[in-house]
């Protein structure tokens, strides 16, 4: 992992060479080009904020609805705060198992490090978050302090759960004992202590974000909300993923 910290800014592991490769055209979002998630930009700067000046951090989960901004977040963080020292390690779910070899590599090093796993969840019997769970918490070993993992999932639990999970909960004196499996699914995601959350915007929402790509419309613009409604309504999704995506397909109609 010849990485030159000072002068990269992101690498993502590559399971296939068994190394980090960096990333030289990181993607150019910026915070304020961010639309309708405020509180959740305030809080994880925040706690970026803290955790580059060295102070207690959490490792943080953004959880919720598709195209809602989570990925983008933390990539605007990024762009935001690289040169304070922030660094951004990507890995994929599959190749968790690495992490504390990854993680090994770069304890030590001065700079500021955020492990970013995108769409991550599991189903049953995967085994693969073994890794993480290691580097959150349960080993021998103090968690690196220049280290957090932030990552993105449609479910707050990141396991799936099923009816028999909450059939084998049961009251004892009152109080509610989870199952073993329920117990070992929350396990996982109690580990972030900042949880974020993420929902798809009202139509008013989505009409302000596909504004934001629009800013100097010369167009009839009710006539460019109407079009990006009916885009909206064909893939039965208001996010500003869709946003962008009509903004892919809207944009050469300007001129």
């Amino acid at each position: 992992m010849n990485i030159d910290w000072h002068q990269i800014h992101a690498a993502i592991w590559r399971q296939q060479k068994q190394a980090l490769r960096p990333i030289t055209e990181i993607d150019p979002i910026t915070l304020d080009t961010l639309v309708g998630i405020d509180q959740q930009i305030d809080e994880l700067r925040r706690n970026t904020e803290r955790f580059i000046a060295r102070k207690p951090a959490n490792n943080a989960l953004l959880w919720g609805a598709r195209g809602t901004g989570k990925s983008s977040l933390i990539k605007a963080l990024l762009n935001q705060y690289k040169l304070d020292g922030l660094r951004l390690i990507q890995v994929y779910k599959e190749d968790l198992q690495h992490l504390p070899e990854i993680v090994d590599e770069i304890r030590e090093l001065p700079q500021r490090f955020i492990i970013y796993c995108d769409d991550f969840s599991f189903e049953i019997n995967e085994t693969t978050y073994v890794g993480l769970k290691t580097v959150l918490e349960g080993s021998i070993e103090q968690p690196p302090d220049n280290v957090l993992i932030y990552a993105t999932s449609n479910r707050r639990h990141l396991l799936p759960e099923t009816m028999q999970d909450n059939l084998d909960s049961k009251v004892v004196d009152g109080e509610l004992h989870y199952s073993d499996a329920i117990e070992e699914k929350i396990s996982l995601s109690d580990r972030f202590g900042l949880w974020l959350s993420f929902y798809q915007p009202n139509l008013d929402g989505y009409l302000q974000i596909v504004d934001s790509y629009f800013p100097d419309y010369p167009g009839d613009r009710q006539a460019l909300h109407e079009a990006a409604r009916m885009f909206s309504m064909v893939r039965a999704s208001k996010s500003g993923r869709t946003a962008k995506q009509f903004y892919n397909f809207y944009s050469d109609k300007e001129d």
